[in-house]
């Protein structure tokens, strides 16, 4: 996609998502429908059951024609290496969108089972049919809840994903910030994760995720040891972003 980088539709596509920063921080859509948009184009372009091919159509239309607030192609291959290093056999990802990172994670871990929790109920829509055209929606689930529902979705994910001690091997994070502790402490309170489960958390750099940054150094060589990846914010040559992927090591 590289050749659709400095694009200066992406960069309007860029500054309208910042502008609307106040309505995307309350409905996890940007308001210009450009969700939407991305659902008819991979619907209309992409090869069905063919996932590789609908990553390539979300991709060329973040860098082309809208900006996507998805892990993205640069930090997705980040993502990609931990869960082959892993190999897990349930997923949990906190925060869908569009689907994107959830299709990546189908396809690194193909023996894997992928819950995907959304806040938003249209993301959900345009999830499910991404993922439907892609082929790989028989093992991610899109749930829409929060952690945070005072038990709902935790009781959900318990009852009907069979979550329980030591069942999570894996977790992505790329949600609203403010909700990365409370929710990696629910998840660890929970009893689900094993020694040597792997969490994921996106954005730390951009927009910054301080106190989690900072609660992962304080648990260094403790609870967690995590490899911080420095990179670029998705779909642009110029923002820095870090990704970090923490194994956890067992209650302290």
């Amino acid at each position: 996609m590289s050749q659709r980088r400095g694009n200066p539709f992406f960069s309007w596509s860029f500054l309208r998502m910042m502008l609307g920063m106040p309505q995307l921080l309350k409905t996890w859509q940007v308001g210009d429908g450009r969700e939407e948009k991305l659902a008819q184009k991979v619907l209309s372009t992409a090869r069905k059951g063919d996932a590789r091919d609908v990553i390539r159509v979300i991709d060329e239309f973040a860098w082309g024609e809208s900006f996507l607030m998805n892990v993205g192609d640069e930090k997705g291959a980040i993502l990609d290496a931990a869960l082959a290093n892993a190999a897990p056999r349930l997923i949990l990802e906190i925060g869908t969108y569009c689907g994107y990172s959830a299709l990546r994670m189908a396809l690194a871990a193909p023996q894997a089972r992928i819950v995907s929790l959304e806040f938003n109920a249209a993301n959900k829509h345009v999830a499910d049919r991404i993922l439907a055209q892609a082929g790989v929606n028989d093992r991610v689930t899109v749930v829409h809840g929060v952690l945070g529902d005072e038990g709902k979705t935790v009781a959900a994910l318990k009852h009907t994903f069979g979550f329980g001690p030591g069942s999570l091997e894996f977790a992505f994070i790329d949600h609203d910030k403010k909700h990365y502790m409370p929710d990696l402490m629910r998840i660890v309170q929970e009893g689900w994760l094993r020694k040597g489960s792997v969490v994921v958390a996106d954005n730390v750099g951009f927009p910054g995720v301080p106190d989690y940054e900072a609660y992962m150094k304080s648990e260094e060589g403790k609870t967690w040891r995590t490899v911080t990846h420095n990179t670029l914010v998705e779909y642009q040559t110029t923002i820095k972003d870090r990704v970090l992927v923490s194994t956890y090591q067992g209650a302290a």
